[in-house]
């Protein structure tokens, strides 16, 4: 899958950026020359990640932001459109998971205990908050030459993967983790066809099983090679792929 490697003049949103995979998506996007910003819950850490890069000498800045709250995703439209006028990327890295510890954990609850609240607050943070800034966001998007919207899935959404017994997934039910994140891939699709006839790409994208808070410590990958899906889906050019599900070079089905 061939990418665009320079990025000068681009402004890069990335959601949930002060650590993990989303620090390393910002570090690898602010090496390809954009105008990274980092949106944080927790305003000290994404002051301190910011600070950090700019001394490795990229362009990089933070701003708070809660993704379930409207208002905060109100104001980073605002901070974007006074201080840049545009948005070049988005990517919705921001998530969380309930059902239990991390993915290699034993699961907390099985489905037909799993309470409502933890169904509905996955969905809450993984659906709708990221549904919710983007539509916020998309007007500035639509002002970039280039526009690309990545949302961060898991290969655990896959429905088919979930539904067919001979997939290596097969076993992994986590119930309210996989099930919003089947609904970020809808909107991947949903989204990806309004916008088929514009220069705006959308893709949900399955970063890999990465040694992460969620992923857990038995993951396959560290988190710099986990930002690289990430990376690629918000660097495609103008005949890359829209409305699709990937992982590095490889076609993932919904």
């Amino acid at each position: 899958m061939t990418t665009t490697q320079n990025l000068n003049g681009k402004v890069a949103f990335v959601t949930g950026g002060a650590q993990g995979i989303g620090l390393e998506t910002v570090r690898g996007l602010a090496q390809l020359g954009a105008a990274v910003v980092i949106g944080t819950r927790d305003a000290k850490k994404g002051i301190e990640a910011a600070q950090q890069l700019k001394q490795e000498g990229f362009k990089v800045e933070s701003i708070k932001i809660d993704v379930n709250v409207h208002e905060d995703n109100r104001a980073a439209y605002h901070y974007f459109i006074e201080n840049y006028g545009k948005l070049d990327i988005l990517i919705n890295n921001a998530g969380i998971l309930l059902d239990q510890e991390s993915i290699s954990s034993k699961p907390i609850y099985q489905t037909s205990t799993l309470p409502l609240k933890i169904l509905r607050d996955s969905f809450e943070t993984n659906f709708f908050a990221q549904v919710d800034l983007t539509q916020i966001l998309l007007p500035l998007i639509r002002k970039s030459d280039a526009g690309r919207i990545v949302n961060l899935s898991t290969i655990l959404g896959s429905l088919s993967l979930q539904a067919d017994p001979n997939s290596p997934i097969y076993s992994l039910k986590i119930f309210a983790y996989n099930a919003s994140k089947a609904a970020i891939n809808a909107f991947t699709i949903h989204l990806a066809a309004e916008l088929k006839e514009t220069p705006i790409k959308v893709n949900s994208i399955h970063p890999g099983w990465a040694r992460t808070q969620i992923g857990g410590g038995a993951a396959d990958i560290d988190e710099a090679e986990g930002s690289r899906t990430s990376i690629m889906a918000a660097t495609l050019p103008e005949d890359g792929p829209t409305g699709t599900f990937f992982y590095l070079e490889n076609t993932l089905p919904w």
